[in-house]
């Protein structure tokens, strides 16, 4: 194979993993620079997952459990991951594929509420 089809190859395996549409959104606040005070509590006991190297940036049901949150323990959380598609989506707490980013890993977001 030439350089220049491994090069289309390439670049099509780029353009095929930036359409999947794994992000992190920021808050929707004004001061995004300003330390992080929002909590959250546990509705149940629910896993933290840490993205495994090839996850990307966004948890799946099949990242690595670093710890597990007990119900009505509080964390702080400023930050959702959204997964879209895949194996992303949850079905803890309702389903879904908001991915809450606290410290240590993420947790679905249905499964965390205003503390």
């Amino acid at each position: 194979m030439h350089l220049t089809g491994r090069l289309l190859i390439t670049a099509a395996a780029v353009a095929a993993v930036l359409t999947t549409g794994l992000s992190i959104v920021p808050p929707a606040t004004a001061a995004t620079s300003a330390s992080c005070t929002s909590e959250w509590k546990a509705v149940r006991k629910v896993a933290v997952r840490r993205p495994a190297w090839n996850d990307g940036l966004v948890a799946t049901t099949r990242s690595p459990v670093v710890r597990y949150l007990r119900k009505g323990e509080r964390v702080t959380s400023c930050v959702v991951a959204v997964g879209r598609g895949g194996w992303s989506h949850y079905r803890e707490c309702g389903g879904g594929s908001l991915w809450r980013v606290i410290p240590g890993g993420q947790v679905p977001a249905r499964c965390l509420e205003r503390a």
